[in-house]
């Protein structure tokens, strides 16, 4: 049976001057996962926007044709109504929060459908364990971080059991155990509940396996419906930015069609004798490059940013940092990592002078210039040439989009017109704090971040990044600490903290077993020609030299 359908549907934003959906025809079954991808502003939000209903009811604009979800037509039909077959996660959590504690948030939707005391208590137990939230019950989600919020907001969504569930970037905010947890979790749902699953995101390496279809969209427009494998055949050639980090390295390797995932891409390269040896568990072959701390900071003098003996504590008593040591050098370009409110953005926002510490001390050489996860706080103008100056709205790449409003723009531009506006003052910032600052945005947005990263850190800016995403900390860190319980826990070049692991990995670093000290495909591919070359020397040498035959010493 057909759960989704959309029906030549065609649609433009207000003020637009391309459609964002294109003529548009799809139909997805119950029980299927699809995942949808593209590039920011191919159509992926749009698409779930006018699955829900929302678009065009909320955003208005130009729409025509017709969508159908689980039987009900979206122009007879209003959100509302859409919801009791359909749950939606937004890019933005924040914005679907409406009541005051986890609990009362997870209960609403159901109260909403008249069910009983004993049906409700038992859907928020069942929600709040699947998520692993079970401890956020009784907190208020004012107080929530980032990726704890996105995942009560899925909870609200998943409570009801809807037919099927659209989630636009559902794993941006989530740490990498959080996150590959919840993909799983979709499939387990997808599998016994029969529920169908439409998930878009950036990050394809978390949910190409578990999906059985992925149907990438450009402009509006379906340009692959395949297979995951199938789609990363189509991506080498047609949209190289789609291609995941092991793809890219099994590409970079000769390996055709690409596996898919980490498990197949591992396979692939033992099969045909490119893997190299797995690296020691105590990191041993990045250790001897590791360059020691005091080095590291000599370079520099004085201190851009330096927290001692800080603490953040609630009123409750809970404490988010617990006796934080810190110090950013004018340059350093260092990432900050660490499982959900583990007290990152705390951390930043007690920087930048937005929350007090309990106790301990700040010390900043000059503005702090923060960009915090919910970049729709940062657009307050009615145009998108109004947030900001013709110079920062070019260095953002928005300039063509000056006259849209900020709300109709995709996640990742709005994430990149906030860095903007963080950025655009007379005096230049002493140390930037960027909070998550790759959701919503593809890898061509991630590439750029990176590169304005370094330009910061030239510039003289220390650049401090909260990020749940490996390849961005792999392109643009020299420096990664590691976050727990409020506390520091590791200080490190990338390679030390990324090499190894399994889930603070790189895909390419998980591939290949930490070998190396390789993160990214192409560091990987250049590991692999090495093994290679070394196993043809090899094997020449015992051409050169052939050992006697079995037995024939003895016979002599």
């Amino acid at each position: 049976m057909t759960v989704l359908a959309f029906e030549r549907v065609s649609y433009r934003y207000p003020g637009a001057d391309r459609l964002a959906l294109d003529d548009l025809s799809l139909t997805i079954g119950e029980g299927e996962f699809c995942v949808l991808a593209g590039l920011s502003a191919s159509g992926k939000s749009t698409l779930l926007g006018a699955a829900c209903g929302i678009v065009p009811r909320l955003h208005g604009g130009e729409f025509a044709g017709r969508v159908t979800v689980g039987g009900l037509d979206t122009r007879d039909h209003g959100p509302g109504a859409v919801a009791a077959v359909a749950g939606v996660l937004f890019q933005d959590p924040e914005t679907q929060t409406v009541m005051s504690t986890v609990r009362a948030e997870l209960a609403f939707p159901l109260e909403n459908r008249g069910w009983n005391g004993a049906a409700i208590a038992r859907g928020v137990e069942e929600a709040a364990l699947a998520l692993g939230i079970e401890d956020l019950l009784e907190r208020a989600t004012h107080e929530l971080s980032g990726g704890e919020l996105q995942r009560v907001a899925l909870g609200a969504a998943l409570v009801g059991r809807p037919r099927v569930v659209l989630l636009d970037e559902p794993t941006s905010q989530l740490d990498p155990v959080a996150g590959d947890e919840l993909i799983w979790l979709l499939r387990r749902l997808n599998e016994e509940w029969g529920m169908a699953v439409v998930l878009a995101e950036h990050r394809l390496e978390r949910c190409l396996a578990a999906a059985d279809r992925v149907i990438a969209l450009d402009e509006g427009r379906v340009v692959c419906d395949a297979d995951p494998a199938g789609f990363l055949g189509w991506a080498k050639t047609y949209a190289p930015l789609l291609q995941t980090p092991a793809a890219r390295l099994a590409a970079a390797v000769g390996i055709e069609p690409a596996p898919v995932g980490v498990k197949r891409t591992r396979a692939a390269l033992r099969e045909r004798g490119l893997l190299p040896p797995r690296a020691a568990v105590d990191g041993g072959d990045t250790a001897a490059r590791r360059p020691r701390r005091s080095e590291r900071r000599a370079a520099s003098t004085g201190a851009a940013l330096e927290l001692r003996g800080a603490w953040f504590e609630w009123p409750d008593g809970r404490a988010t940092l617990r006796g934080v040591d810190l110090v950013l050098r004018p340059g350093e370009r260092v990432a900050l990592m660490g499982r959900n409110g583990a007290g990152k953005s705390t951390l930043l926002r007690c920087a930048a002078g937005l929350a007090k510490l309990t106790r301990g001390r700040i010390a900043c050489s000059g503005r702090a210039a923060l960009l915090l996860q919910h970049p729709a706080d940062y657009l307050l103008a009615d145009r998108v040439g109004d947030e900001v100056s013709a110079a920062g709205l070019a260095t953002a790449g928005l300039s063509a989009l000056a006259d849209r409003h900020p709300h109709d723009l995709s996640g990742g531009e709005r994430q990149r017109l906030a860095l903007a506006v963080v950025l655009d003052a007379p005096e230049p910032p002493a140390v930037v704090l960027l909070d998550e600052p790759t959701r919503g945005m593809d890898r061509s947005a991630r590439e750029e971040l990176g590169r304005q990263v370094r330009e910061l850190a030239a510039a003289g800016a220390a650049v401090l990044v909260t990020t749940h995403d490996p390849e961005l900390v792999a392109t643009c860190a020299e420096r990664v600490l590691l976050m727990a319980e409020g506390r520091l826990i590791a200080d490190a070049p990338p390679a030390d903290v990324l090499g190894g692991g399994w889930y603070f990995a790189t895909e390419t670093a998980r591939v290949l077993g930490g070998a190396g000290g390789a993160l990214l495909p192409e560091e990987g591919a250049a590991l692999c020609d090495v093994v290679q070359r070394s196993s043809l020397a090899m094997t020449g040498e015992r051409n050169l030299n052939p050992e006697p035959a079995a037995g024939a010493e003895a016979r002599a």
